[in-house]
Formats: structure tokens, C-alpha cells, sequence
């Protein structure tokens, strides 16, 4: 912490004695001195990207008595002053209103910053945060691109920050005792994983072009993606469905059960990856695949396959998110909460573990809060004590990298063949080209 909130500690508790002998000072309250005699154990966070999951994460932050969000940094004006509001509703504190995240992180007071911005931004607001000395809490997607994730991994190394992910299953009790079930061989080996997504999003329309809304920056809230003109159907979801700037399905959703099943299978980079699908539903301005099925295999005999259904929301047993291990001896089945059931090769449920908490996968915004909350103690932890992160930036990279790879092969129409120690794509050049991105000029992503 900076010396000036150490010293403010001392006197806190230098004057701690007045407090015990002769209640509290005038002026103060309770919590107040809470807040004070506390403050050298808290973390104090920015939050990036206040809109929806964005709000949802920066207040379950606020709501840890370890932290402190003292930043709400939004191109929107009107998410920024919301979420100042349900902070202080949480805190006893307004967090500063600072649209640019260039500002937010020349405040030598700011010790991490989450960053829940749309995808084109995660990569290199989190690059920045590093170079600035600040910690990292990144949604996923890590990145929008191969190359940003490989940037990633540099910049951790280089300016020795704690990156964590937002996996947040990977801090879930049960999902966590489903892995060390599956890896100490309960089912056998496991050789494929299933996973899958499915919704009923509608259609998104032709955009028009339109004046910027007056509560938008959206100078900065296209950032480091080179500049177009505003439309009035991608602000503030619908970006997702384009490649300037969002990743698809396969990452906005894909990257949470792919992970668990490179997790559990024990596997890094892949061998082969292909892609199929399209954007079958409607007839409108998305580009990325609404129907999607992506193999990935890797040369231990495995493989990992995603399916996405954007616009049919039907089921896969019995929920909308999942993943299923096929084993030698049986087949364990993750499902969208923290819950798991083990079966037989006869179809058996031999062992479950149920989910004790109300999880809504279809939830946007916060379908897991309590349990959520367990991803940023380990992060908390990653900090103060050096603990290991349960979703470091490493094995996170690799686990976007599956579906990127398969938007690759997707766009590219063919079987892409992978360099299984680098994860990079062999012998084709056309595939290599969308392994970055071009950047408008001035923001470059360097390290």
C-alpha cells in the first residue's frame, strides 16, 4: 500500500485508545472507524466496464469487506452513475467517476483493476493495468485475439502482476471436487469432453448509422479497435456478434465449459481444430456463427467438442451450460451449477453432489454471486499471500485459444493443424492472419 494510507493507518490506530476509553469521536461513526481501522487490509479496486456484468462484479468487489472500489470507470454516463449509487449503497462510499481508464490508472491509490469491458478491450486495458503496477481481475474472454493472449502472458511475466481470470468455476467447491474426483480416476481415463450452450437470443436487425447518444463516449469506448461509425445496434450487447469487436458465442459462453473440460482432461494446447455452422436463424447485421459446433483434439488421444445454439434454447441434460467427461469406466457430468453426477458404463448414477446454491445459468449479469465471491477471495489471496490463482493467465490463455482456434478454422472454412507445444496454427498463412489484429493508431497493444 502507498505510504500515505499507511500513515493514515497509524494514526487510525494511534487514536484507537480514544475510541476504547471514550466511544466515538465527533463526525464519526461506527462503520466509519471500521472502514478506517480496516483500511490497511483492503484492496482498493477500479472498476472497468460498469454496464449489466460489469455492475454485477464491481458490487460483489464492494460487497467483500477486504476491498474497497473507490473507481467507477464507464464510457456511459448514465451505468457510471448507477453503479457509483449501489457501491455507496454497499460501502458507506461514492467511488470517483473517471471515464478514461488512462486516468483510473496514473491514481497511485488504485492497487487492482477489474476489467468488464466489451471484448476488444479486456486484452489491453489488462496489459496497461500490468505496466501501471496494478493487479488484474479479467473477465473472460482473456482476449480478443491469439496474439493479445500471448501479449498477456508476457506482460505477467514481465511486471510480475496477479492476473486472474474469471473462470470463476474453477473456485466453485463442487466443481473443484468433480475435477480432483475425475483426475484421480474415478471414471478411468477420460478421453473426450462434450460441452455446450444453448439460448434464444432474437434477432439484432440492420444497424442505422445515427448521431452518438449524448451520455457515450464512444471515441473511448472504441478504444484500441480501429475506428467506425456509430450504429444504433451494437451499443451495449449486440457487439458481441460482430468481429470488430466481440468474439462470438464460442467465447462470450464456449470459453467457461471448454475450460472445465481442458481442465479436466488434463491438456494444453491441441493438434487439430475445425469448425462448423453459421449464422442460420436470422437474416440481419450479426456475423459470428448462432450455430456452432467446434472439435478440438489433442495427441494424447483426446478431445474437447463445443456445440452452441444461440438461437435454440433446447436442452442438454437437462440444463443450458455443461460439460460431460467420457471415460474408460464411466462419465461424469458437470453441470451449469456446482453440482456434479458421476454414472456407471450402465448408465448409473453411482455418485451426485448437489448444487446448494440458486444459480441461473440464463442470468447475464450475476447468475452466481456467492460462489463468485469464492474467485475473488483466491484472487484477494493472490495478492497479499502470493497464493496461487485458480485462473492464471497461462492456463487461461489456453483455454480461450480452443474456441479462438475455432472461430479461425470457422472463418477460414477448413481443418486447422496446430503446433501442439506453442498452440500455434502450422503451414497456413491465410488462418495466421487472424491470429491478431490491426489497432487504431495511437493504441497499439505493446508490452
Amino acid at each position: 500500500m502507498e505510504n500515505s494510507r499507511r500513515d493514515f493507518v497509524k494514526k487510525a490506530f494511534a487514536g484507537a485508545a480514544v475510541v476504547s476509553a471514550g466511544g466515538i469521536l465527533p463526525g464519526f461513526s461506527a462503520k466509519s472507524y471500521a472502514n478506517i481501522l480496516g483500511a490497511n487490509e483492503r484492496i482498493n479496486v477500479a472498476s472497468m466496464g460498469v454496464v449489466s456484468r460489469g455492475h454485477a462484479v464491481g458490487t460483489n468487489f464492494a460487497s467483500q469487506e477486504n476491498c474497497e472500489v473507490i473507481y467507477s470507470c464507464d464510457v456511459d454516463r448514465r451505468a457510471a452513475e448507477k453503479f457509483v449509487n449501489s457501491v455507496a449503497d454497499i460501502q458507506g462510499r461514492k467511488p470517483k467517476i473517471e471515464k478514461d481508464i488512462r486516468k483510473v490508472l496514473e491514481d497511485k491509490e488504485v492497487d487492482a483493476l477489474i476489467v468488464t469491458s466489451p471484448d476488444h478491450w479486456h486484452a489491453p486495458a489488462a496489459i496497461m493495468a500490468c505496466k501501471a503496477g496494478k493487479h488484474v481481475y479479467l473477465e473472460k474472454p482473456c482476449s480478443h485475439n491469439p496474439r493479445e493472449g500471448e501479449l498477456l502472458m508476457e506482460a505477467q511475466k514481465k511486471y510480475n502482476k496477479v492476473i486472474q481470470v474469471g473462470n470463476q468455476r474453477r473456485s466453485w467447491p463442487n466443481v473443484m471436487k468433480a475435477i480432483e474426483e475425475l483426475h484421480s480416476g474415478v471414471i478411468g481415463r477420460p478421453y473426450m469432453a462434450k460441452t455446450w450452450y444453448a439460448n434464444n437470443r432474437g434477432p439484432i436487425g440492420v444497424g442505422k448509422k445515427v448521431a452518438v447518444p449524448d451520455w457515450l463516449d464512444f471515441e473511448l469506448w472504441q478504444g484500441p479497435a480501429p475506428r467506425e461509425d456509430y450504429r444504433d445496434n451494437i451499443v451495449h450487447y449486440n457487439w458481441h456478434w460482430f468481429w470488430h469487436w466481440g468474439t462470438g458465442e464460442a467465447l462470450n459462453n464456449g470459453t467457461h465449459m471448454v475450460d472445465l473440460a481442458r481442465w479436466g482432461l488434463q491438456v494444453d494446447y491441441p493438434s487439430r481444430v475445425n469448425s462448423s455452422g453459421g449464422r442460420y436463424r436470422y437474416d440481419d447485421d450479426w456475423e459470428t456463427p448462432d450455430t456452432q459446433i467446434i472439435n478440438i483434439e489433442f495427441e494424447n488421444k483426446s478431445c474437447i467438442t463445443w456445440e452452441g445454439r444461440s438461437c435454440n434454447g433446447k436442452h442438454v441434460e437437462g440444463g443450458s451450460v455443461g460439460v460431460l467427461f467420457y471415460a474408460e469406466d464411466g462419465t461424469m457430468l458437470i453441470e451449469g451449477g456446482n453440482s456434479y453426477k458421476i454414472f456407471n458404463l450402465k448408465n448409473e448414477v453411482i455418485k451426485e453432489a448437489k448444487n446448494d446454491q440458486v444459480i441461473d445459468p440464463q442470468n447475464l449479469s450475476n447468475p452466481a454471486q456467492a460462489l463468485d465471491a469464492l474467485h475473488i477471495q483466491n484472487f484477494f489471496d493472490g495478492i497479499k499471500k502470493g497464493t496461487e490463482v485458480r485462473s492464471e493467465i497461462v492456463g487461461a490463455h489456453q483455454s480461450t485459444l480452443l474456441v479462438q482456434l475455432g472461430n479461425i478454422a470457422q472463418r477460414t472454412g477448413r481443418t486447422l493443424d496446430i503446433d501442439s507445444s506453442t498452440g500455434r496454427i502450422k503451414n497456413d498463412k491465410q488462418a495466421m492472419e487472424l491470429w491478431s489484429r490491426e489497432y487504431e493508431p495511437g493504441w497499439e497493444v505493446t508490452v
